[in-house]
């Protein structure tokens, strides 16, 4: 199963602050835009997301189709094929994507301990 690139999204309270912090730590900005509150930011391989006022809880997050750079990779698994695979383990999905559709999607579900995980697909 290929999960493609993975981040730790994380819910801030003040994305100006955890930029600078996040920063000092070697970090750089990737993509996003801070003016919508959100950013993300890597260090070598590690990604992470900053969201202020998104979502309650932090995130991990696999996005199909592309490696650590946002860039897309070929040939990748399908969010689709991925989400069918997991239902028939037995994992419950929270949000489904839409099986008929085709392109960007995403679907989410909670490990054993209530973590979320996203998979989001953006091509």
């Amino acid at each position: 199963m290929k999960l493609g690139a993975f981040s730790v999204s994380l819910s801030v309270k003040d994305i100006k602050k955890s930029k600078a912090f996040y920063e000092k730590l070697g970090f750089e900005a990737l993509g996003g835009d801070i003016a919508q509150n959100w950013l993300i930011m890597k260090n070598e391989s590690c990604v992470i997301g900053l969201f202020q006022g998104m979502f309650e809880k932090n995130i991990l997050t696999f996005n199909p189709g592309w490696n650590q750079n946002a860039e897309n990779v070929d040939p990748f698994s399908d969010i689709r094929d991925l989400q069918k695979q997991l239902k028939e383990q037995g994992i419950h999905i929270i949000n489904e994507a839409d099986m008929s559709g085709s392109g960007p999607a995403s679907f989410t579900l909670e490990d054993p301990d209530g973590n979320a995980i996203l998979f989001d697909q953006h091509r």
